[in-house]
């Protein structure tokens, strides 16, 4: 298969050209996935079974129907944008993440295209970074974030057209959210629930959302700090009473951007899901 080796210890360009080859600065190969070339893995699944620890994998511009598994490894996969690669699936979420301790996936489209329960993005104790990606039309949230040991870092992602949330934090996750854009889910743009969860959300952006923009409840805790959640179709943020916020609950109007949202700002509630019957 196709491997080109690293120039120079430069870190990875999520950003490169479609034609343009990211260097690898870890130390190891670069793994080559197109599907159009006799020489290269045909699909990313195949790249990731035969990719050691400081290995990069490369997925040229395409539409892959493939289901990507990483379990217990660190992993490093690049695509050319997020416009030009697409992973989709029928039969589960295209991309499942488990004790993953390290790595970077960045600039690839995960479409869930099935009609079962499945997420574009699973996640479940994991410690690596997700970048520059897009998750979208999950029959569950698009990204579901879960585990006491769950930390992963989400940065300028799109969570679009899911059919629950977009961003889904529960069981004791504890993941750094920014600058990611969550808009047209069916639910809320970035939901947390149980105690012991505890994300960073800041600077995000949550928009056209068909209840709230950012949903806290079941004793979750959150830093909520220069998120934007406007043209929401009810509240910018929706508490339960046990939740907790830092700012407090008086700051978040001045440390948020909560406008334009026709039901208001913030609300405190026992009931944040009735309205959809939970």
């Amino acid at each position: 298969m196709s491997s080109i080796p690293p120039s120079n210890p430069d870190e990875i360009d999520p950003s490169a050209s479609v034609s343009e080859i990211p260097k690898n600065p870890l130390g190891g190969q670069t793994l080559i996935v197109d599907q159009s070339d006799s020489n290269s893995y045909p699909r990313p699944s195949a790249a990731i079974k035969d990719a050691g620890p400081q290995d990069l994998i490369y997925i040229r511009a395409g539409q892959y129907e493939d289901r990507l598994f990483i379990a217990e490894k660190p992993i490093h996969i690049v695509g050319a944008g997020r416009d030009q690669v697409e992973i989709f699936s029928r039969r589960s979420g295209p991309l499942y993440l488990q004790k993953v301790p390290s790595g970077h996936i960045s600039g690839i489209t995960f479409r869930y295209v099935g009609s079962d329960q499945h997420s574009a993005i699973n996640i479940l104790d994991s410690t690596c970074t997700i970048s520059q990606c897009r998750a979208m039309e999950g029959i569950l949230s698009g990204i579901v974030i879960y585990g006491p040991e769950c930390r992963p870092t989400l940065s300028d992602n799109e969570v679009c057209s899911n059919r629950e949330s977009g961003i889904f934090t529960f069981a004791g996750a504890r993941p750094y959210l920014t600058m990611n854009d969550c808009f047209h889910n069916h639910h809320f743009g970035l939901a947390v629930r149980d105690d012991g969860s505890s994300p960073d959300l800041t600077k995000n952006l949550c928009h056209h959302n068909m209840l709230s923009g950012i949903l806290l409840f079941h004793g979750a805790k959150a830093l909520v700090l220069e998120n934007t959640c406007e043209h929401n179709f009810h509240w910018g943020v929706v508490m339960t009473p046990d939740s907790h916020t830092s700012p407090e609950q008086e700051q978040l109007l001045q440390a948020n951007t909560l406008t334009n949202n026709p039901r208001g700002a913030l609300i405190i509630t026992h009931e944040p899901l009735s309205e959809i019957g939970r």
